[in-house]
Formats: structure tokens, sequence, C-alpha cells
């Protein structure tokens, strides 16, 4: 099985890719993890590495093909915000295709706790690093990021808790098997 989850910063797709992929024994890759550790590895934090990965596509290509490479050996869920975009590209069909959305303040206040920042700055930041990715995902992939036409399921997770979330997720997953 191949379930990608996507959505913006602070929407909850790692919360609930790591509980999926417990509840149904499949291992998770996160193109956030990759690109996190890409830019520890070159001394610079997200927004820092954001702008350099605008001058530098190879960045954004070497995450991709690693989900493509893992995606191929099934039973995992990728999650990214350009996960089941680049499976398509790649001839490769997802079982599931999910989007998560929320609300810019809701998404600023998650971060914010998780990060412990100010609302103030964890808005900044966000907003800042999704303008960078909107515009990288459109330069060398011609990809729409508000384009939702090629999910399954999109989910505005501002309406349920966590468990609310996983129950939606897990009910899509469990009609599909059937």
């Amino acid at each position: 099985m191949i379930i990608t989850i996507g959505g913006l910063p602070g929407t909850g797709t790692t919360t609930i890719a790591k509980m999926i992929a417990e509840k149904y024994n499949l291992k998770h890759v996160c193109a956030g993890f990759i690109f996190r550790d890409m830019a520890k590895e070159m001394g610079m934090d997200l927004q820092e590495f954001s702008k350099y990965a605008e001058q530098h596509k190879e960045i954004d290509e070497e995450i991709d093909r690693r989900q493509v490479e893992i995606a191929r050996q099934g039973n995992v869920v990728l999650e990214g915000r350009l996960a089941a975009w680049m499976l398509l590209k790649n001839g490769i069909k997802p079982d599931l295709s999910i989007w998560f959305k929320a609300p810019l303040e809701v998404r600023a206040e998650r971060i914010s706790k998780r990060e412990n920042v100010s609302k103030e700055i964890a808005l900044k930041k966000m907003v800042e690093r999704e303008a960078s990715e909107k515009k990288r995902y459109k330069e060398i992939y011609n990809i729409d990021l508000d384009d939702l036409s090629i999910y399954d399921l999109v989910v505005d997770t501002s309406k349920w808790d966590v468990e609310g979330v996983f129950n939606i997720v897990s009910s899509a997953i469990d009609n599909l098997k059937k």
C-alpha cells in the first residue's frame, strides 16, 4: 500500500503520517525531515536553505528522487507537499492521496507552540517558506500547490482534534482495503 499525505506547515501531516504508519505497519518517509537534514548538513536554518534551494534545483530533485525510490518498494506513508505529484509524474499511482489544510492563523499558532516562538515569528517564517516553496515547485516542476485535483481526500484539520483527523484517514484506508 502506498499512501501520500501532503499539506502546508502546521496542518498536522507529520503527526497523522506517523500514526497511520504505526497502525498499518507502513514505513514513514517525510520529505520535510530530508529537507531539514540537508539544511543542517549545510549549516543553514530552514529559511536560509529554502532561499538556497531556489537557486539550486538539485536540492528538491534529490528529495523527490529519494521519495520515488522508496515508494517503488511499497508499504509506505509518504509525507510531503509534492509526494503525490512526484509519484504521479513517475508513473506510480498511490492507493490513497490525502491533502491537509487549515487556516493560516491556526497553522501559525500550531507552529508557534511546536517551535516555542511567538505566533508573529512563526507566521512570518511560515509565509516566507511557503512563498519560496511555491516559487520553486512552479519553476522546477510546473506544479501549482493550490491545485488539489489529484487528491482523493482533502481534510481541513482545524475542524477536528488529532484523534478526529486520524479517524477520518483510518476510515478511508479501511474502506479502501475492503
